[in-house]
C-alpha cells in the first residue's frame, strides 16, 4: 500500500507519517522545504523521540521519501500510484493545496483509475476534510465530482498528539521529538473500499463526540494555559500550568468545557475527570519545551465561532451550565499581545479602533449581549 502525505514538518513526520510508515505504507511526503524533502529522498527514513514519564526513546521510521510541492507535475503524478492521501499542513494551507488535489484527482480518472481512494486531513480543526473536499470540489468540473463521489472517500478526523518545535539536530536533522500519547481517529462511514489497517489509527461511527473532546479539553486548555500563562510573563506552557493558580484555573475551564459534552454526547463524568487529569499532565511533560506563543498563536482563530473557547461556551448556555471560567479564559485571549502574529497584530488593532464589544461580535459572532457584557468586564480587569 502507498500513501501520499502533504506536509513534511514535525506533525507530518513524528505523527501520521510514522503511524503510516510503521504499518508498512509506503510514504511520499510532499512538502516546499527544499532541504527536507532532499534528506528523505537520500535517506528514506528519519528518526522520532518520544519522551514521557515511562519512555525516553528514538525510533526509526523507514521505507518514505519525499517529492517537492513546487514542482506540482511530479505530485500529480502520484495520485494514479497510490491508495491514501493524507494531511497535516495546518488549516490554512488546506487550501492551497486543494488546487493540486483536484488536479491529481483529474489525472488519477482520467487514467482509467477506478480503484477506491481515501483522503484524510489530519488538522487541527473539525471536519477538516470536509472543509478540504468543498475546495477541491471548486476546482472540479460536474462530471469529475460525481467520479470523486463514487471513487474518493473524504475521510474526517480528529487527531492529538503534541509535536513541538525543537532546535535543528545538525547532526540529525529530520529528528522529531513528539510525546508518548498520541490519538487519531476517524469516521469510518467515510471511507471507500476498504478501511485500510494502521495501527493507531482508531474507527468510530461518531466522530462529533471524539472531535469535540479533544477540542474542548486538550485546545481550550492548551490555549487557556497559554493565555493565561502569557499574561503572567511566562515563556513555556510548562512554566504556565506549574503556576498553581493557572492550573486551577485551567482546570476549572476544561471543567466547564466537559460539563457540556457530559450533557451533549453522554461521557462519564469520572472517566472525563480522569481524561482532564491526563491532559494536565501531558501540558506539564518536563520532555516537552513548548512556547505559549506557540500554542497561543492566531488568536482569532482560536475565538472563532466553531472553535475551542467560543464552541464550548455556546454549549453552556445551551444547557445552562457554569461559564465563569470560560468567560474568562476568552478574556485572557482578548489581551493576547505578539508582534510577530499577524492575527494578534489585527486584534489589538480592532480593539484599539472598535472596542472590545464590538471585536468579540466580529470575530466570534457571539450575539448574546449579556454575555459580550461580561467578556468585557472580564477583559477590562485582566487589562488594568
Amino acid at each position: 500500500m502507498k500513501a501520499l502525505h502533504f506536509g513534511a514538518g514535525n506533525i507530518g513526520r513524528g505523527f501520521i507519517g510514522k503511524l503510516l510508515a510503521d504499518s508498512g505504507i509506503r510514504v511520499t511526503f510532499a512538502d516546499v522545504n527544499d532541504k527536507v524533502i532532499d534528506r528523505l529522498k537520500v535517506d528514506e527514513g528519519y528518526n522520532v523521540k518520544i519522551v514521557g514519564d515511562a519512555v525516553n526513546t528514538i525510533e526509526r521510521v523507514s521505507n518514505v521519501s519525499g517529492v517537492n510541492s513546487k514542482d506540482e507535475n511530479a505530485v500529480i503524478a502520484l495520485f494514479n500510484e497510490v491508495d491514501l492521501i493524507t494531511t497535516a499542513v495546518g488549516p490554512n494551507v488546506l487550501k492551497i493545496i486543494a488546487g493540486t488535489i483536484a488536479k491529481g484527482l483529474q489525472a488519477r480518472f482520467a487514467a482509467g483509475n477506478e480503484k477506491p481512494l481515501n483522503i484524510i486531513a489530519c488538522e487541527n480543526m473539525v471536519r477538516g476534510t470536509t472543509f478540504l473536499k468543498e475546495h477541491v470540489f471548486a476546482h472540479l468540473s460536474p462530471e469529475a465530482q460525481a467520479k470523486a463521489e463514487q471513487l474518493v472517500g473524504f475521510v474526517d478526523s480528529a487527531v492529538d498528539r503534541i509535536v513541538p518545535p525543537v532546535q535543528v539536530d545538525e547532526a540529525d536533522p529530520l529528528l522529531v521529538t513528539v510525546e508518548e500519547f498520541s490519538e487519531w481517529i476517524v469516521d469510518e462511514t467515510q471511507f471507500k473500499g476498504d478501511i485500510p489497517d494502521i495501527a493507531g489509527m482508531e474507527k468510530t461511527d461518531n466522530l462529533m463526540a471524539f472531535v469535540e473532546r479533544k477540542l474542548f479539553t486538550l485546545n481550550t486548555g492548551h490555549a487557556t494555559t497559554a493565555y493565561l500563562g502569557k499574561l503572567k510573563g511566562y515563556a513555556f506552557v510548562k512554566e504556565s500550568i506549574e503556576d498553581a493558580a493557572i492550573k486551577a484555573d485551567v482546570k476549572a475551564t476544561m471543567q466547564e468545557s466537559g460539563a457540556v459534552l457530559i450533557k451533549r454526547y453522554g461521557f462519564d463524568p469520572q472517566a472525563h475527570a480522569a481524561y482532564i487529569e491526563k491532559i494536565l499532565k501531558r501540558f506539564a511533560n518536563p520532555y516537552l519545551v513548548d512556547e505559549v506563543d506557540r500554542v497561543g498563536r492566531e488568536p482569532l482563530r482560536k475565538l472563532s465561532f466553531n472553535d475551542r473557547l467560543i464552541k464550548p461556551l455556546r454549549g453552556t448556555l445551551e444547557y445552562q451550565l457554569e461559564n465563569n471560567h470560560l468567560v474568562n479564559a476568552i478574556a485572557a485571549a482578548l489581551s493576547y499581545r505578539n508582534a510577530k502574529d499577524p492575527q494578534a497584530l489585527e486584534l489589538a488593532q480592532s480593539l484599539a479602533e472598535k472596542g472590545v464589544r464590538e471585536t468579540l461580535r466580529h470575530y466570534s459572532e457571539l450575539s448574546d449581549e449579556a454575555l459580550i457584557e461580561r467578556i468585557a468586564q472580564a477583559y477590562k480587569t485582566l487589562s488594568h
